[in-house]
């Protein structure tokens, strides 16, 4: 078995094609083994279907991020060693490629966040060591780079978000020892800088989703302990507030992912048990409810991304 971790993570952001079928998929995990199951919940009912076409192998630790309206992609992970494949799903069909060019290289426990529309980026993770390599996918042609400026230190286990069309955060994980540091990577230049005020404690095996124009979250994960905090960055200063109510559950290794405009959630994790359960974060108030149908089954170690209605 691998080692446990977070990834995380899960995008968001928006277009409006997104329209008529928005929806959220939860990617890969473990559950006593590895699985390549995708399920997707329409963002209408919330309703669950499984998709028929899962991930190219069974895999835990990826990172899922989306160009909205077009298509979603899950890279990295473990599949029996560390993978540098990225599956990419069409949200038209729901069909399944995997990318000529993957990760610049093999890694597991990475995140992942997206700048809709232009470029989706998959940031640290290890590889045998700690990495600080953020890979950056062109979504006109998939093609792949790594940005000049990687994270602030060589980090797994994190989790990432994004304000599309402004910035994208890496926030959390491990360097070795836990940490609260918070990375924003501009997108008109793809420029780093570290926030001021990280999360509220030091945690990993984390998720994040977000509202895009509005807000970004960063739930669950660790911190010696398994913990329900829910972390929430203003995007208009970067500030940072801890919500009144967290997840329905402490675990750690969940997912995240949004329809912006409307609500979040993060599914699955551990709490010494899989659990399938998902949590919806309304962003009109940022109260929870949790979903009737969860996931298929219980999982940690997964991945989310999201085909998100509109663009706040």
């Amino acid at each position: 078995m691998a080692p446990l971790g977070a990834a995380k993570v899960g995008l968001f952001a928006a277009a409006g094609a997104a329209a008529a079928g928005g929806a959220g998929y939860f990617g890969g995990g473990f559950r006593g083994a590895r699985v390549d199951t995708v399920d997707k919940f329409a963002f209408s009912n919330d309703s669950r279907s499984t998709l028929g076409t899962g991930l190219s192998a069974t895999t835990n630790g990826n990172a899922g991020m989306a160009n909205s309206g077009t298509a979603g992609y899950f890279g990295g992970g473990y599949d029996g060693s560390y993978a540098s494949t990225v599956d990419k799903f069409a949200f038209s069909d729901d069909s399944r490629t995997t990318l000529g060019t993957g990760l610049s290289a093999a890694r597991y426990y990475l995140a992942a966040m997206a700048n809709s529309g232009t470029a989706g980026y998959f940031g640290g993770g290890y590889t045998g060591s700690y990495a600080d390599t953020v890979d950056k996918f062109d979504f006109s042609d998939d093609s792949r780079t790594t940005l000049g400026t990687g994270l602030s230190d060589g980090t797994n286990l994190l989790a990432g978000m994004a304000n599309s069309g402004t910035a994208g955060y890496f926030g959390g994980g491990t360097t070795g020892s836990i940490v609260d540091t918070v990375d924003k990577f501009a997108f008109s230049d793809d420029s780093r800088s570290t926030l001021g005020t990280g999360l509220s404690a030091a945690t990993n095996g984390l998720a994040a989703m977000a509202n895009s124009g509005t807000a970004g979250y960063f739930g669950g994960g660790t911190t010696g302990s398994y913990v329900d905090t829910v972390d929430k960055f203003a995007f208009s200063d970067d500030s940072r507030s801890t919500l009144g109510t967290g997840l329905s559950s402490t675990r750690y290794y969940p997912a995240g992912m949004a329809n912006s405009g409307t609500a979040g959630y993060f599914g699955g994790g551990t709490t010494g048990s899989y659990v399938s359960t998902v949590d919806k974060f309304a962003f009109s108030d940022d109260s929870r409810s949790t979903l009737g149908t969860g996931l298929s089954a219980g999982l940690s170690e997964l991945a989310a991304m999201a085909n998100s209605e509109t663009l706040a």
